[in-house]
Formats: structure tokens, C-alpha cells, sequence
């Protein structure tokens, strides 16, 4: 079964894209490589045996999609091609709403005209903001986002739920996924920022392999047990894997039109600062870093309820933190020892 995979050379596209070639489906991949490398595709092809079909071009463009869903046949979607980096969307926020909505509208229009009717769309824990309880469910109001990059994820949402409620004959789902991290064991994929990253741990592994000067935390004054954020973070292979989990309901599911909201995390809270130290201890590392203040946007906690997913989907996180950042460190070397 043919998938198309829009924003497949990213960092959690590919990932996807093992996963679901070792369930048995064939993934096409979609990406300008305007935020990616074609050297993941050297990656995969090491992983996977063989280099995914590909397509360079840009999911906003309706003749490229009519091209690739005949050519291909294609039987689902999963959607990761956006635009990410918080700061510069508050920065371009034209820039971000025509590609992460136009994008979107674009691509379920043409789905549509084209008879593909499966579709998984990559949404984000930070539609809940600062919630008043945790963790937080699918049932947890969505608050005003705090970024261009998370309304874009929110309206999103809406505009797949409008397009069901209008009674097309589509069957989607949205993963609001909370922190991903790590890399695939053979270290021949990993999350690669382009510049200064801005996520902590490819910016924490970056520090620790001496291609930073220092780590800041931002704020050690929040209500927690030690003043540092809390977040869940999963490891990549989980988040993938869920993935091609909601891909397999979606599939089984025999109705005409369908709309449903998971999350997808651990189910457990971690502190930055248990990050870092849990780091140092799998590393056999020390990271040098700072307290600095408490960074505009950040919210004191959030982790997720995934009980849904699991009694639904099937699938819950297999790996721990721990794993996650040995994978990650071990992917740091391997690149830094090319270079």
C-alpha cells in the first residue's frame, strides 16, 4: 500500500517512514528540502535497504499532488510538511499561515478530487497552552495559542474538523504529539537542525560534543519540584510508530467520513533539569550550562493522558527517556565525526 509522506525528509518524517516500511507499506516521500537534507535519504536507504521514492517539490503546489497520487496510487497521507521554528513564525506569520494552511486546504482538496480519502496529521501539544489540570486529555480546552506556529496548528485542527462535519469522505486523524527526541539506534537518522537549534536536546547534545559553548535554562523559579519546566518526551521511534498505529485504524475503519484527536506522549513529566542530568549520566559527560531567566511563551507543565491511544490505537511509548538520549548523543557523534 502507497503512502505519501509530505515532509518525509524531516527529522520525524523519516523516522515514519522506517516505521511504516517495516509495517509492510511502501512510503513516498514529499519534500522541498527547504528545512531537510538529502542525506537522510542515504540514511533511510541504509535502514530501510532500499532509497524511498522521492519527489523534491512542495506540497503546496495541487498539480505536483494530482501528479504523485496517480502516478503513485496513492491510499493515505501523512502530513508533517510545515513550517516549525516558534521564534520565526511570530516573526513571518504570512509566511506561516500561507504554507502550514494553504498547504493543508490545498492538499484536502485535491485528496478529495482524487478519491484518497486516509489521512494523519501532525498536530502539537501546544494547542493546550498553560492547562489547568494534568495531564491533559483530548478533552482539555484548547486555549488561545501563544505563537503563529501553534495557531497554525489549531486551525488546522478546525479546518479538518469543518471538512468532516460538511460531510466529505475523508477518514482523519491528528496526533497531538507532545516532545520528540532521539534517534534511530544505527545512528544513520537523527534530528538535524539547520543553524542554532532551536529544540533543547539537539541543542544540549550540540553543547556536550563541544560545537557550543553552553546550554542556557531558561527560568529555575517555576512552581516544580526543582524550578524547571516539565514536558513529556518521547522517543521518535514511539512517536512513528504511532503513526503507522492510526494509519491501520484508519484503514480498518469502514465509515465515509471520520474525524478523531489522539495524543501521543509517554504519559510521564520530566523536568529540564532531569533531562540534562539524565544526559550526563548516559553520556558519561558533564554539559556545561547556565540559569538564565524564564523565556516569553514557555509554559510551567505539560504531559500527556495517552490512555486513549492506547485503548483505540494499540500503541503506547516502549522506550524511555534514557534510550532516547543515548540515541541521540550516539546520532551527535557519528555526525560530528564526519564532519
Amino acid at each position: 500500500m502507497n503512502i505519501l509522506v509530505t515532509g518525509g525528509a524531516g527529522f520525524i518524517g523519516s523516522h515514519t517512514v522506517v516505521a511504516l516500511t517495516e509495517a509492510g507499506f511502501r512510503p513516498i516521500i514529499l519534500d522541498d528540502f527547504s528545512n531537510s537534507e538529502k542525506s537522510v535519504l542515504d540514511g533511510l536507504e541504509q535502514i530501510t535497504g532500499s532509497k524511498p521514492t522521492t519527489y523534491a517539490e512542495n506540497c503546496h503546489n495541487r498539480e505536483t499532488l494530482r501528479r504523485i497520487f496517480k502516478e503513485e496510487k496513492i491510499e493515505g497521507v501523512i502530513h508533517f510538511a510545515a513550517f516549525k521554528a516558534v521564534g520565526e513564525s511570530m516573526q513571518k506569520p504570512l509566511e506561516y499561515y500561507d504554507n502550514n494552511l494553504g498547504s493543508l486546504i490545498v492538499l484536502l482538496q485535491t485528496m478529495l478530487e482524487c478519491g484518497v480519502s486516509n489521512l494523519i496529521f501532525s498536530s502539537s501539544c501546544t494547542v493546550y497552552g498553560e492547562p489547568d489540570e494534568l495531564p491533559v486529555t483530548e478533552k482539555t480546552p484548547v486555549k488561545p495559542a501563544s505563537s503563529v506556529y501553534g495557531n497554525t496548528k489549531q486551525i488546522g485542527e478546525e479546518i479538518l474538523h469543518d471538512t468532516i462535519e460538511a460531510g466529505n469522505a475523508l477518514k482523519i486523524i491528528s496526533l497531538r504529539y507532545f516532545n520528540p527526541i532521539g534517534a534511530h539506534p544505527s545512528a544513520a537518522i537523527g534530528e538535524l537542525p539547520r543553524g542554532v537549534p532551536s529544540n533543547l536536546v539537539p541543542f544540549m547534545i550540540q553543547t556536550a560534543a563541544g560545537l557550543r559553548e553552553s546550554l542556557t535554562i531558561f527560568g529555575d523559579d517555576y512552581p516544580t519540584p526543582d524550578g524547571t519546566c516539565i514536558r513529556d518526551y518521547i522517543h521518535v521511534l514511539d512517536l512513528a510508530e504511532a503513526h503507522v498505529a492510526a494509519l491501520q485504524f484508519l484503514l480498518k475503519k469502514d465509515v465515509s467520513g471520520y474525524y478523531d484527536i489522539f495524543n501521543v506522549g509517554t504519559g510521564r513529566g520530566a523536568s529540564v533539569m532531569e533531562l540534562i542530568k539524565s544526559f550526563e549520566q548516559v553520556a558519561g559527560v558533564p554539559l556545561n550550562y547556565k540559569l538564565g531567566p524564564r523565556r516569553s511563551g514557555d509554559v510551567t507543565a505539560v504531559y500527556a493522558d495517552v490512555q486513549k491511544c492506547t485503548e483505540q490505537l494499540g500503541w503506547k511509548a516502549k522506550r524511555s527517556m534514557q534510550d532516547a538520549l543515548a540515541d541521540a548523543w550516539r546520532w551527535q557523534l557519528a555526525i560530528t565525526a564526519q564532519r
